[in-house]
């Protein structure tokens, strides 16, 4: 039914059809391996030019979402407290706020740059963007990403989402994409792999490429009403990751985003957030989808992926 709903009419169709899907299903079953592999030749061969941006500092954070942080784990902490230090956008639950340093975002754009103009294999963010660095590869999960999401953002998330996992986010996929005007230009409607994502504006100079912003994707609506949304520079944007959303075009210059998909391995344990059923996993390695299997004693003993996706 799906097949003919998108223009499949004659057996030749269906047959063709099924070859592309095929075709795309073995592409994935190797990603996982092809990932593995670059980051082992990249771990060996690239040299960094600031290794200092791979292990996270305070000094790399705003004061102002220090202050933020701070907040958040106190012991009176509460959510109508937390909205008093960010922008909150309608009822959609997107919130805006400080994150990084600009002088942080110039160092961190040029490592990715340089990154760029190497020679080493690169493997890119999705389906959608074609130009972009997968961050796990290039060695920055381990000492960057993962103190911050644990130690910094989830004391935010717990607060802003407890309803989909905010407390409890396990692990995340991190990548940086980037728009110019002879490359990607914008990115059409989506929702995201994640319970939660937060997209940081790391620069460069650029205008437009708004994002805008429509219904929740288990939620929508027969005509969705969309907000418009200016990135800033160094700051990020917060919002639950079925939250259909986009990228306008941009008008003039290079922009860089960090893209941090948060997932909690507790809410999509019960439903793939992607196919919207239970997950039957195949075992993959570091992160993975960011599902768990778990021991008869319910311990977490490996990330996976959804077999379904």
């Amino acid at each position: 039914q799906a097949l003919r709903e998108r223009g499949c009419r004659s057996e030749e169709d269906f047959r063709a059809a099924l070859r592309e899907i095929e075709a795309e299903v073995q592409r994935r079953k190797q990603l996982t391996r092809q990932s593995v592999e670059r980051k082992a030749i990249i771990s060996e061969c690239y040299r960094r030019k600031h290794p200092e941006v791979y292990i996270l500092q305070d000094s790399f954070l705003a004061p102002d979402f220090l202050e933020i942080v701070r907040y958040c784990t106190s012991p009176d902490a509460h959510l109508h407290g937390l909205l008093r230090y960010i922008e909150s956008f309608s009822d959609k639950r997107i919130y805006r706020l400080p994150v990084f340093t600009e002088e942080f975002c110039q160092a961190f754009v040029d490592e990715l740059e340089n990154f760029e103009q190497s020679d080493m294999p690169k493997g890119r963010p999705n389906t959608m963007n074609n130009y972009g660095v997968l961050l796990n590869e290039l060695g920055m999960d381990e000492t960057l990403l993962t103190p911050l999401r644990e130690k910094y953002l989830q004391p935010l998330t717990a607060l802003l989402y407890p309803d989909v996992g905010g407390a409890s986010l396990d692990s995340h996929k991190a990548f940086v994409v980037k728009y110019s005007l002879h490359e990607d230009l914008d990115l059409s409607s989506h929702y995201d792999n994640a319970e939660i994502t937060l997209n940081v504006s790391l620069g460069k100079d650029f205008t437009e490429g708004n994002l805008y912003f429509g219904d929740f994707s288990q939620d929508p609506t027969p005509v969705p009403k969309y907000i418009e949304i200016e990135h800033v520079g160094a700051q990020g944007l917060l919002h639950r990751g079925g939250q259909i959303h986009g990228a306008l075009p941009i008008a003039s210059g290079e922009r860089w985003n960090l893209v941090i998909w948060m997932r909690s391995s507790a809410v999509r344990n019960q439903l793939c957030p992607m196919c919207n059923k239970k997950p039957e996993l195949v075992e993959a390695e570091g992160f993975g989808d960011g599902f768990t299997a778990t021991l008869e004693d319910d311990a977490p003993e490996t990330v996976n992926l959804c077999s379904l996706w």
